[in-house]
């Protein structure tokens, strides 16, 4: 199976010669802003444990809420393990998985998106998932793909184009219900649109919503690039009176731009955003570790309006060094698609999707963690 990185030798020699005297370009903030605590001090021992796993199922990007029945509901991407881990282009679906803790084990319930047919949009994957309640309904957003060569199976030839062809038509979508357990009414079109010529000119993915709480409205975050799947991948921003709405763009370019003339790569992904008090905040992969000093480590930024943002001091929101109940410490191959489940108004628990293997993206095992906050 491949799985379609960059080149690493090419991403050492950039680290080498650029990460040393990389210059940030971040828009200026238009109004003050209360200075946060420092985010990576909030984390506490992982529990050994939690999460959520499959044992024949690559697990990957969670997405929690309290039901009204008072348990815990993940939404998460499951694809067969002997496909390979390259196939969640091709192959996977969204589940949902039940706990009575925040914690976990979370335990599989039922497959919540799952393929519908080529001719829609998301009709051969969903991925990413995202939960809101919104007016007393529950909105799963999340990306969904379609392609026109055969569904991937174990053991077969993979073209070299199809990855990439999967890839370029990522789209954002939202599904509807009136309970965690479905049914989920799914949308028939994407909420928006790449734009030809634009910096998001190829898809829009992982989709990370917010409702501000004194406007009512919607701020999405979503991921797209210029070309194609290679970086740099940049964020954008857009708002709705609706999850279901007309998501309009709040600005014409990126919310962040961290690549210059001399790194290409440096770049962001996987934003997740929230309101806090009088301002939003946001937690975000630093791919290559330009920004933070790690690969895979986390970005810590704030802004009064979701389209001027200013990074956190510090920086560095969380690690790939994990630290467990037991006392160890592990440092994860990949801690992506961070996920943030508020209680009593606060951030209490930080998900992320992570494996176990010789090297990134070289995985013999992948699950949903959890770590801790301190309030």
């Amino acid at each position: 199976m491949i799985i379609r990185r960059m080149d690493l030798s090419r991403r050492d020699f950039i680290k080498r010669s650029a990460c040393s005297a990389l210059a940030l370009t971040v828009l200026p903030l238009s109004c003050n802003v209360t200075k946060p605590e420092a985010f990576i001090d909030k984390l506490l021992p992982a529990p050994l444990g939690g999460g959520f796993a499959m044992d024949d199922y690559w697990i990957w990007g969670s997405s929690v809420i309290k039901g009204e029945d008072g348990k815990y509901h993940m939404f998460a991407d499951r694809w067969a393990k002997n496909l390979g881990f390259g196939a969640w282009v091709t192959n996977s679906e969204v589940v949902h998985a039940v706990s009575d803790t925040p914690v976990g084990p979370y335990v599989f319930s039922d497959v919540a998106l799952s393929a519908r047919g080529s001719e829609y949009f998301d009709g051969l994957v969903t991925h990413n998932p995202r939960i809101i309640y919104f007016d007393g309904i529950y909105y799963l957003y999340y990306f969904g793909t379609t392609y026109d060569f055969p569904i991937p199976t174990a053991g077969c030839k993979w073209e070299d184009d199809w990855f990439e062809r999967a890839w370029m038509n990522k789209r954002i979508g939202i599904a509807s219900s009136k309970s965690l357990f479905g049914p989920w009414q799914r949308m028939d079109r994407p909420v928006i649109e790449p734009r030809p010529g634009q910096w998001d000119a190829t898809i829009t993915t992982n989709p990370s919503p917010v409702v501000n709480p004194e406007t009512g409205k919607i701020l999405l975050i979503y991921k797209s690039s210029q070309v194609s799947s290679q970086p740099p991948l940049l964020l954008g921003a857009a708002e709705a009176t609706h999850p279901q709405g007309t998501y309009s763009r709040l600005s014409d370019k990126p919310i962040f731009r961290f690549d210059n003339d001399n790194n290409k790569d440096n770049d962001v992904e996987d934003p997740f955003i929230w309101w806090t008090k009088d301002h939003y905040e946001l937690i975000m992969k630093d791919r290559f570790g330009y920004i933070c000093g790690e690969e895979g480590g986390g970005i810590h930024a704030v802004s009064p309006n979701g389209i001027d943002w200013k990074l956190s001091d510090p920086i560095k929101a969380y690690s790939r060094k994990i630290v467990w109940n037991d006392n160890t410490t592990t440092l994860q191959a990949n801690f992506e698609r961070p996920f943030l489940l508020f209680e009593d108004g606060e951030p209490s628990y930080l998900f992320a999707a992570t494996g176990t293997g010789p090297s990134p993206w070289n995985f013999e095992k992948t699950w949903n963690m959890v770590i801790p906050l301190r309030k």
